[in-house]
């Protein structure tokens, strides 16, 4: 809180929602940050003097004749080089025992980087899952959503992303985690040694839901601060964007706002791309990537949540499991990242793309395989080997706990192109069977 001289002090609410308190007060901004009651709270709504605050802990025990207390400004980050292996709440507190962060303070939820300012990416990002850096490959300042159902294991994804990746600054956003998910992300950082370079906005579900609508701009404030103040490559992890909206449902709904489609605010679409548009590839070199968890319900794509998503990001990634092998994939189907030919075969070894290519349309050829086993039709030698393929194929690269480099994931698919297929089978132009070929 800002000192006295700066604080606005009211003491008259004239009206109470289950979230909201409106009441009449002078010379408030947008978004300030306030206390009422000691709740702290933030202002969604001017009209004139009629100022109406979000209570994030909920409005239950506040009297019309509570304290109300302006800060003055918005909700702020402390920022400097100590946030970095640190974990913090919705505010930008620390929760874990630690200092707190002596630093710059830096208003949260500022606009989008100036197009002026940014440039094409053209950097290289590597996850170390060959699901993505093979056929899905990122690029710095690129945004991308990982689809995924309920039950599939997102956040020990994000978590080996967040161990893996050749970045200076890994930022986790975490809205709603379970306390189970928490302490995974907790010791897994702790017990890697990685915590120097990884910072963590944690908003888990005893938190006020509310709260997870902050930690979205804490992660993306810090990660400007490393980006522009600092010219570092920076990945942002948000998981789950699903809660997040849900979070924001709830307010407009105790807001009496009409809802959109599936329940949610008409303000969803712009709500979810002040998120994603903060990624951006600087000239100087700094950069903020931005990989975001979106639970489906039941698989469904068409949801409000991933349907506004897939218009404001650079393709998606998709987790599921492959019952063949007993294993979670990135699906080579589903997955698709707009900007992998900015980088693959240029970035990357020269055989990238076409290995890429050849082993999808392999994984493919596998897939019509299966159907014509599973309506009862004979299957020739070429779809067995296809078959046989594609199961080596979905261990060796597509499961999510293969650790690799891109080079060897381009080696392991030309061991299994030699091990299982003729040279012409594999349509791969000449100069590069030449040099790569590994069958007989």
């Amino acid at each position: 809180m800002q000192g006295t001289a700066f604080q606005k002090i009211y003491t008259k609410i004239n009206k109470i929602t289950k979230a909201t308190c409106t009441l009449t007060a002078e010379g408030i901004g947008n978004e300030e940050l306030a206390f009422v009651d000691g709740k702290p709270a933030q202002v969604v709504k001017l009209e004139g003097n009629e100022v109406t605050l979000q209570v994030f802990q909920g409005t239950e025990g506040i009297a019309t004749n509570a304290e109300v207390v302006f800060t003055g400004k918005p909700p702020v980050l402390k920022v400097s080089e100590d946030l970095a292996g640190r974990f913090f709440n919705a505010y930008g507190d620390p929760i874990d025992g630690g200092p707190a962060i002596e630093g710059e303070e830096r208003e949260i939820g500022g606009p989008s980087v100036n197009p002026v300012r940014r440039k094409q990416p053209s950097e290289l990002i590597k996850t170390g899952i060959a699901g993505i850096d093979m056929n899905n490959t990122l690029v710095t300042g690129q945004k991308i959503p990982f689809f995924a159902d309920p039950d599939q294991p997102y956040n020990q994804v994000m978590a080996n992303v967040a161990l893996r990746a050749e970045a200076d600054k890994i930022i986790l956003g975490g809205m709603g985690l379970s306390n189970d998910d928490y302490l995974y992300f907790k010791q897994l950082f702790d017990n890697a040694g990685a915590l120097d370079k990884i910072i963590s906005f944690i908003n888990t579900t005893d938190d006020p839901s509310v709260e997870r609508l902050l930690v979205p701009d804490m992660a993306l404030t810090a990660a400007e601060y490393f980006a522009v103040d600092k010219n570092e490559k920076v990945l942002v992890l948000l998981t789950d964007m699903t809660l997040y909206a849900d979070a924001l449902a709830i307010v407009s709904n105790k807001m009496d706002q009409i809802p959109s489609k599936d329940s949610m605010p008409g303000s969803l679409y712009s709500d979810l791309a002040k998120i994603y548009e903060k990624a951006v590839q600087f000239p100087a070199g700094g950069s903020i990537t931005i990989i975001a968890v979106t639970t489906l319900n039941g698989g469904d794509i068409t949801h409000a949540i991933p349907d506004n998503t897939g218009y404001i990001t650079e393709g998606q990634l998709f987790l599921r499991k492959d019952t063949d092998v007993n294993k979670v994939i990135v699906d080579p189907f589903r997955s698709l990242s707009r900007l992998k030919q900015l980088v693959i075969g240029k970035k990357t070894r020269e055989d990238h793309p076409q290995v890429m290519n050849t082993a999808v349309r392999l994984y493919n050829d596998a897939s019509n395989a299966k159907t014509k086993r599973d309506n009862g039709f004979d299957l020739s030698d070429y779809d067995e080997r296809c078959i046989q393929f594609a199961s080596d194929y979905s261990v060796k690269l597509l499961a999510i706990d293969v650790n690799i480099d891109v080079d060897e994931m381009l080696d392991t698919t030309w061991d299994l192109f030699g091990k299982y297929f003729k040279p012409t089978e594999v349509s791969i132009k000449q100069n590069l069977m030449d040099k790569y070929w590994k069958g007989n």
